[in-house]
């Protein structure tokens, strides 16, 4: 068998990695010559669509505020028409963004067996890509009658009178895209299957009788076969529901799409719950249509569209500047600059991703160069990173928020004095380990700003010292206002409020393109708006397979089962909260924040809703203790995004995990201060 390399990498969409760079074969699996190349332009264009749509409802949603703001006449039917757009959207750019390899999946294992066994990768490649395909069509399969149902009936939504929009293309778009969406998953398993079976005798890496990496894929298939034959309707629905949710760990875990996971999974557990194939069809149905079928799921691409616009604009290269001017004389005062600066870019961001790569580009190479070591450079933006997720507007409290079945400004408002403790807490650390621990940290030089240029010169006789810092920080103080002041205020709602400021955002660019030219070209405008949708897709997916999932999770009377357990084990409510939170960390440790929600927050939520718990303050909780998965080996999703954006650098990942450890501690001693002092969250409440 041949091994596929840069091949299989590209179709898992994994990176190629040592020690086979060279050998594979070249063709790569999107090029001209791949079969039904069509599809992939047709993918293209419909995600070219659901781009624009974003840009359109940004501007409508500006224009239904302004409407509403200066003339007190609200745009007629804009949620409805956004919340209908948000599911059509999503299913638009759903295609591409499983060619471009943009959807969520733990690939730890997969990113293993590819290095050492790409055969055995491909063969785990092409069974989940299968099983993509069985779930879009059955997406497909519920939603084309639904669809031609609201056309030949004429449903609508709107008054006579007022404004009357069909439901019927919507729909469609949505029938349409799930079956382009297959193609798309059953091409890639045939491309899949194709190199794996194809034979190279004369290929130097060759091999006769069984691939390597056999066991790995005699455990595929005994899974899939025990699985087979043991599960079924003759079983008792919580046995259904414990033993679909061990599978749904042991496939993500190998490396199967989490949203494709939890929504085949969840589709069997309810047909064989309730023994009745139409039942779970009809459920899949409801959950694709309706599951991000509101308004306040705008807020995901919004929000991303505007943090994509300020990391454009530079604007946390100008924080750090300015943050590196007020504290680079004291001790550790670049990390502590770095800090501060990913707080204030955390306000106007909300993703962890974002910070990372901004401030490993900007922090890191002045760190060094001033005399901190490697490790404690890379450590303090990884860590200090993590707080694009907790500081608001933030992705995670918006997740959660929809879990939950919470206000979503509430979280937002209780998480400021978390958010600014934990800044707090890290940087009081790094003045620590600077002044105590000079091995780990370095030897620290303090940055001569007396040999800065003019404008940054701290010598009050030059007053245009404090006006370059108030100009580069102008940006980041107005989209600050803007986004959390009018929710905050009560003047618009969150999703107003992401397209407020991605709008203000965009003019900020404009703005500064008009002194820089190269900042903002066409090219780069559409990139961002690609890369939006490909980011808004990948968690709204993930939300779709997580409300069927919950549905899953209800018909098995599981939920009931684990409050029954808590109460008879009589933990009482800390108790329950200690177990939950060291799930949380072990399970950090190989998924991704979202996916511990998903999986944790159904089983868990009735539980605490029995003793009546504030979720305002768990979601806090939950935030501070899922975002610590970022930094702990081997998955630690920050730690390789530090390590990517370093470039060539020699700075290694355990190096990363190693500086980024004295972050994980002050995380942890932060969560169990807010469990043990909930208080902390009323404050800004």
């Amino acid at each position: 068998m041949r091994p596929y390399g840069k091949v299989l990498a590209a179709a898992l969409g994994l990176p190629p990695r040592a020690p086979y760079p060279s050998a594979w074969s070249a063709d790569i699996w999107w090029s001209g010559r791949r079969p039904f190349h069509a599809l992939g332009s047709i993918g293209a264009l419909l995600n070219g669509i659901g781009t624009l749509w974003i840009v359109a409802l940004m501007v409508l949603i500006c224009a239904d505020v302004a409407s509403r703001s200066l003339y007190d006449a609200p745009l007629p039917r804009v949620p409805e028409f956004v919340g209908y757009s948000i599911v059509a959207i999503v299913f638009l750019q759903m295609s591409n963004a499983l060619r471009r390899r943009k959807l969520t999946r733990a690939d730890v294992f997969i990113d293993h067996l590819l290095a050492h066994r790409p055969a055995a990768a491909g063969i785990y490649g092409a069974v989940f890509h299968l099983c993509g395909a069985i779930v879009f069509a059955l997406i497909a399969y519920g939603l084309v009658p639904d669809a031609r149902e609201a056309f030949v009936s004429g449903e609508y939504f709107g008054q006579q009178g007022e404004i009357i929009i069909p439901v019927w293309p919507f729909k469609a778009i949505m029938a349409f895209c799930a079956i382009v969406t297959t193609l798309e998953f059953l091409v890639q398993c045939g491309d899949l299957v194709r190199k794996v079976m194809r034979d190279e005798p004369d290929h130097p890496d060759a091999r006769k009788g069984m691939p390597k990496g056999w066991p790995a894929i005699i455990a595929l298939f005994a899974l899939l076969v025990a699985g087979a034959l043991l599960l079924g309707p003759h079983l008792d629905a919580l046995t259904i529901g414990l033993a679909l949710i061990a599978a749904m760990l042991a496939l993500i875990l190998a490396g199967m799409h989490i949203g494709v996971t939890l929504i085949l999974l969840s589709f069997i557990g309810a047909w064989f719950i309730r023994d009745d194939f139409d039942t779970a069809v009809n459920l899949l149905k409801i959950a694709s249509a309706g599951a991000i079928q509101d308004q306040l799921f705008g807020v995901v691409p919004l929000f991303v569209l505007m943090g994509l616009l300020v990391n454009l604009g530079n604007i946390g290269r100008d924080t750090f500047d300015v943050c590196q001017w007020l504290l680079g004389r004291i001790a550790g005062g670049l990390g502590v600059a770095t800090v501060v600066a990913n707080a204030i870019f955390a306000a106007v961001t909300g993703v962890s991703i974002a910070s990372a790569v901004v401030f490993t580009r900007v922090s890191v190479p002045p760190m060094m160069e001033h005399g901190y070591t490697a490790r404690f450079s890379v450590g303090i933006v990884a860590g200090s990173s993590v707080l694009g997720m907790l500081i608001p507007p933030s992705l995670l409290l918006i997740v959660f928020g929809v879990l939950a079945e919470v206000s979503v400004g509430q979280l937002f408002t209780a998480a400021i004095a978390p958010g600014l403790l934990l800044a707090a807490a890290f940087c009081l650390a790094i003045v620590a380990i600077s002044k105590a621990w000079p091995d780990f940290a370095g030897r620290l030089k303090t940055p001569d700003l007396s040999a800065a240029p003019a404008a940054w010169s701290r010598k009050p006789e030059q007053t245009e010292t404090a006006a370059s810092a108030a100009l580069k920080m102008a940006p980041i103080v107005v989209l600050i206002a803007a986004v959390l002041g009018g929710i905050y205020g009560g003047i618009f709602t969150p999703t107003e409020a992401g397209a407020v400021g991605a709008f203000l955002a965009l003019v900020i660019v404009c703005i500064k393109a008009a002194f820089t030219p190269d900042m903002l070209t066409w090219a780069r405008f559409w990139n961002i708006l690609i890369d939006t949708g490909h980011v808004s897709v990948s968690i709204l997916f993930l939300i779709i397979g997580a409300n069927m999932y919950t549905r899953m999770i209800a018909l098995s009377g599981l939920p009931g089962e684990v409050v029954g357990m808590m109460t008879d084990a009589e933990l009482g409510f800390y108790g329950i909260i200690t177990v939950y939170l060291l799930m949380v960390l072990v399970m950090g440790m190989v998924l991704d924040s979202v996916s511990i929600m998903l999986i944790t927050l159904p089983l868990v939520l009735p539980t605490l809703i029995a003793f009546n718990t504030d979720l305002i303050w768990f979601g806090i909780v939950t935030v501070v203790a899922v975002e610590i998965g970022l930094l702990t080996p081997p998955l630690g999703l920050t730690v390789y995004v530090v390590k990517a954006a370093l470039g060539n650098s020699q700075v290694t990942l355990g190096q990363i995990f190693a500086g980024a450890f004295p972050f994980v501690v002050i995380m942890v001693l932060v969560t169990v201060l807010l469990v043990a002092v909930p208080e902390l969250t009323e404050i800004t409440r």
